[in-house]
């Protein structure tokens, strides 16, 4: 497996990350672990969770994996934002939730210190001083080695740069978007704030929660039973059951045809090639599952492959000013 610079960072994470948010839930412990050292046994080293993955059983799950193993081979990274109590200050971006909270995650991960600690989501009610100076903080601390944001908008992404840069205070070295063959919204400000800046990308649910795994076809009129499609969120049959995703599904299953290639290694091969991507994070249910994901590494689709994909994906129509 390749390694790839996050961002302009010195931090080496491999081309491929792991999502644990299934781990202590969906996924029980034991199987958590084969994953991680199958995984891990591949070459792969950036591992990625959330303090709200299962109220915190995700940590802990990787928490006790993590302690047999050299902590220092591990990149672990983590999330705050999400309600951990029935207290007001429970949740959100406020120095003394992200405070408490990077504490507790480090209990569960059985670790002194986080490789790259994400605030989750904006903070509408905090301002944004507040939780990256907090960070900052963290990082000059010693329990927090480098930061990142998850799910922020363009122009909430550029002030976040901003302000470290203006305050000197720990810059941004990643950002963990949605970005499929289904979700190019990103390309329209985050990807090229990235790239100017030196951020990375990390991108989350490259198979959009099972839609690019091969089991959905064109013709069906549900999705499958005890798929995550079937559960309420953005990810709804609602949003993607339409003719723009069956299109996108028929190509990628004549370009997987073409590739030999099955179709979520396609599906994650395309991110991989995407300019200013640098892993894709993939949230294996499964050591099956993940045996099929590791297949990704090691190839590329041709140019004439990725244009096929790149047209196919096309948004059908972008809003303003993105047009034109």
């Amino acid at each position: 497996m390749d390694y790839k610079n996050l961002g302009s960072s010195g931090l080496k994470v491999s081309e491929i990350g792991l999502g644990a948010m299934s781990f202590g839930d969906r996924t029980d412990e034991r199987e958590s672990n084969q994953i991680l050292d199958r995984f891990t046994d591949a070459g792969g080293n950036f591992i990625d969770t959330a303090d709200g993955y299962g109220a915190g059983r995700s940590e802990e799950v990787l928490g006790r994996w993590l302690r047999s193993r050299r902590r220092e081979d591990h990149v672990i990274a983590t999330k705050v934002w999400a309600p951990m109590g029935e207290q007001p200050n429970d949740r959100g971006l406020s120095r003394k939730h992200i405070l408490d909270a990077v504490d507790a995650s480090l209990r569960r991960l059985g670790t002194d210190y986080i490789d790259l600690y994400q605030l989750h989501l904006w903070d509408d009610d905090v301002p944004l001083t507040e939780s990256l100076s907090t960070l900052d903080t963290l990082v000059r601390a010693g329990k927090v080695r480098y930061i990142g944001v998850s799910n922020f908008r363009g122009w909430q992404l550029q002030k976040a740069i901003d302000l470290c840069s203006q305050h000197g205070w720990e810059r941004i070295s990643s950002l963990q978007p949605l970005y499929t063959l289904l979700d190019r919204a990103a390309e329209w400000e985050l990807l090229p704030v990235c790239r100017n800046e030196g951020v990375g990308v990390i991108t989350w649910s490259p198979l959009r929660s099972g839609w690019l795994s091969g089991a959905f076809r064109r013709g069906m009129t549900a999705p499958p039973t005890g798929s995550k499609v079937t559960l309420p969120g953005t990810h709804s049959w609602d949003r993607y059951g339409n003719d723009h995703t069956w299109h996108v599904i028929d190509e990628l299953e004549a370009v997987a045809q073409d590739a030999g290639r099955t179709i979520p290694q396609v599906a994650v091969r395309w991110l991989l090639q995407r300019p200013g991507v640098t892993a894709p994070i993939v949230g294996a249910r499964t050591q099956t599952y993940l045996d099929d994901l590791l297949g990704v590494v090691g190839w590329s689709l041709t140019a004439e492959q990725m244009e096929r994909l790149d047209i196919a994906s096309q948004p059908d129509l972008a809003p303003y000013p993105y047009f034109g």
